[in-house]
C-alpha cells in the first residue's frame, strides 16, 4: 500500500539555552491536505518548521519524505526535497526587484549569462495560474506587504516545491487579502500540493485547514479533523482553559481632550500625494478611538506624524493642551505618550540587546535606573523581571534573553508591557495584537480597555475588524489619507463599516 503521507516528524526535540523549544513531537502531514500547526506564542511552531526547512538540526527524532527517512542539514537540502517555507518575517531583499527575488538561487543561465525571459515567463505563467499578481519589475521595498506575500509564494512555485510551509502568513495582511490567500492554499492543495499552516487564528484554520495539530509548551497536545471541532474545543486544547471571545467593558463617559488633531497633512515617502490629507479629529480621555481602513490608507504615516517619526507638513498636533507638531520623539514620551509601533523589529526592539535593556529603553536615563551616568543594573532587572512576570512574556533565560531570539508574539507582548507600565496619559497602540495567539490577544484587551477605564486616552490602529468592532468606543475610518467616516461600534455593522472602508461610502466630516 503506497504511503499516505508526505512528511511525517518523529519524535522531533530541539533545545536552545534554557528551555525546550520542541519536546519528542510527532507531526504527518498527508499527501494534498491543508495541516494546521495551532499553538500559543513560544509553544515551538516555527522552531519545529525551522527544522523541517533545514534551519535548525534537531538533537533527537527522525524526519520522512513519502516514507523514506531523509537529512535535511541546510535549507538547500529542504529546497532539494521539493520543501519551501514562506517565513513569518520575509527573507526578501529589499533593493532587489520581485523577479530577482524570485529566481535568487536558482537563477537560469546559459553559458554563464543569466536568461530572464525565461525567468519572467515562468513566473507571469504561475502568477497567473495562481492568481499571484505580482509586477515583476517592481522593487521590494516599494510594494505592500501582501504583494511581498505573494512574491514569497511564488519563490516557493517556481522551485516546483512540493511541501509548502506557511509561517503565520496572515499576521500582516489586510482581511481581503487573507480571503486571497485562503483561496490560493485551497487550490494548490486541489493540486495535489501538501500544506503545512501555522497560525493563531482560529476563524481561519477552521475556513481552510483539514486537520489541526495543537502544540502546547513545547509539547504535542493532539491531532484533529476541523470539520468535527469547534473553535473553543481548539482554544481550549491550545491554552489549557477556556478563552473569552468577547471583550468585557463598561460603559464609560469621556473626560477632557487629551490629543488634538488639526487640519493635518504628512507627505508620502513613496508617491508625489500626501499620504495624510487635513485630517482633524479629538481622543479624550477615558475613550478608546478606532482608526479602521484598508491597510495603506495613510493610517501608518499618520501615527508616525503622531509619535515624531515623520514631520508634519500642515497642520497641528497638541498633547494635553501643548503644541508637540515640532516636539522630538523624547518629548512627546516623557510628557505622556506611549506608543506600540506598527514593525516590532524596525520601531519597537533593539534586537540585538537583551529583553531587559529593550523594556527600559524609553526610561533608562531615569534615577531609578541610572545614578551618576551608571546604569543601576539590579534595579533594571527586578523591573525587567517583574513585567516579564506580569504579561508572562516567554524567554528562555528570562531578562537576559536576546530579543532577537524569542518568538514574534513574546516579543510583542514585551513591547505591550514596557508601553503600558510607563502609565501614559495617551496610549497609541498600532496593531497591537498582530500575531498573538487567543490567550494573548484576551489579555492585551484587557490591558487596553483597562487603560481607557483607569482615565486614559487611547488611539488604537487595527486591520483587524473584530478587533476594531470589540474594543473601539468610537470608529474613524480612514481611506486614502482622509477620515471618510465616524461610526459608533454598538449601532454599525461590518458591512457598513466596508463600505467606508471602500471608499464608497463617506460622510461630511
Amino acid at each position: 500500500m503506497e504511503n499516505q503521507y508526505a512528511i511525517e516528524m518523529l519524535g522531533i526535540t530541539k533545545r536552545f539555552p534554557g528551555i525546550i523549544a520542541n519536546d519528542n513531537i510527532t507531526l504527518q502531514l498527508k499527501k494534498g491536505e491543508i495541516h494546521a500547526l495551532l499553538g500559543e506564542n513560544g509553544a515551538g511552531k516555527s522552531t519545529l518548521m525551522s527544522v523541517l526547512f533545514g534551519l535548525y538540526q534537531p538533537e533527537a527524532g527522525v524526519i520522512k519524505k513519502d516514507g523514506q527517512e531523509v537529512a535535511i542539514r541546510n535549507p538547500n537540502d529542504a529546497t532539494a526535497l521539493g520543501i519551501g517555507m514562506v517565513h513569518q518575517h520575509f527573507k526578501l531583499v529589499e533593493c532587489f526587484t520581485v523577479l530577482d527575488n524570485i529566481i535568487m538561487g536558482v537563477e537560469p543561465n546559459r553559458f554563464g549569462f543569466l536568461q530572464k525571459k525565461e525567468a519572467r515567463r515562468k513566473v507571469k505563467e504561475l502568477s497567473e495560474r495562481y492568481g499571484l499578481h505580482v509586477d515583476p519589475d517592481a522593487k521590494i521595498e516599494d510594494i505592500t506587504v501582501g504583494m511581498q506575500q505573494r512574491t514569497e509564494i511564488l519563490k516557493m512555485l517556481y522551485r516546483d516545491n512540493e511541501i509548502l510551509i506557511f509561517d503565520e502568513p496572515t499576521a500582516v495582511l489586510t482581511p481581503q487579502e487573507i480571503d486571497e490567500l485562503m483561496q490560493i492554499m485551497r487550490n494548490l492543495a486541489a493540486e495535489g500540493k501538501s500544506i503545512l499552516f501555522i497560525s493563531h487564528k482560529l476563524a481561519e484554520i477552521m475556513a481552510v485547514a483539514d486537520r489541526c495539530s495543537v502544540l502546547r509548551k513545547g509539547k504535542y497536545i493532539g491531532t484533529v479533523e476541523t470539520k468535527n471541532t469547534t473553535m473553543e474545543e481548539l482554544s481550549a486544547m491550545m491554552v489549557g482553559r477556556n478563552v473569552n471571545f468577547h471583550v468585557e467593558k463598561v460603559e464609560k463617559t469621556p473626560g477632557d481632550v487629551v490629543l488634538k488633531v488639526e487640519n493635518m497633512t504628512v507627505a508620502s515617502r513613496v508617491h508625489k500625494n500626501n499620504a495624510v490629507r487635513g485630517v482633524s479629529f479629538e481622543v479624550r480621555a477615558g475613550e478608546i478611538v478606532c482608526i479602521a481602513g484598508i491597510d495603506g490608507n495613510g493610517q501608518t504615516e499618520l501615527v508616525y506624524g503622531l509619535t515624531g517619526l515623520e514631520p508634519v507638513t500642515e497642520g497641528k498636533v497638541t498633547l494635553k493642551g501643548t503644541d508637540i507638531t515640532k516636539a522630538p520623539i523624547r518629548s512627546r514620551n516623557t510628557m505622556g505618550m506611549s506608543h506600540i509601533p506598527e514593525d516590532r523589529h524596525k520601531h519597537g526592539l533593539v534586537l540585538d540587546y537583551t529583553l531587559e535593556d529593550n523594556i527600559v529603553l524609553q526610561r533608562y536615563f531615569e534615577p531609578e535606573f541610572t545614578r551618576g551616568g551608571f546604569l543601576r543594573r539590579k534595579n533594571i532587572r527586578g523591573y525587567a523581571e517583574r513585567l516579564i512576570e506580569q504579561y508572562d512574556v516567554r524567554s528562555g533565560q528570562g531578562a537576559v534573553t536576546s530579543a532577537r531570539s524569542m518568538s514574534g508574539g513574546n516579543q510583542q507582548k514585551a513591547i505591550v508591557a514596557r508601553e503600558i507600565d510607563r502609565d501614559p496619559e495617551l496610549l497609541i497602540a498600532v496593531q497591537p495584537t498582530r500575531g498573538l495567539d487567543v490567550g494573548a490577544i484576551e489579555y492585551i484587551h484587557r490591558q487596553i480597555v483597562a487603560e481607557r477605564d483607569a482615565g486614559k486616552a487611547v488611539l488604537l490602529v487595527s486591520l483587524e475588524m473584530d478587533e476594531v468592532m470589540d474594543v473601539s468606543d468610537r470608529i474613524l475610518v480612514m481611506y486614502e489619507g482622509e477620515i471618510v467616516g465616524q461610526l459608533d461600534p454598538r449601532t454599525t455593522t461590518a458591512e457598513e463599516m466596508g463600505l467606508y472602508m471602500a471608499g464608497a461610502k463617506r460622510e461630511e466630516m
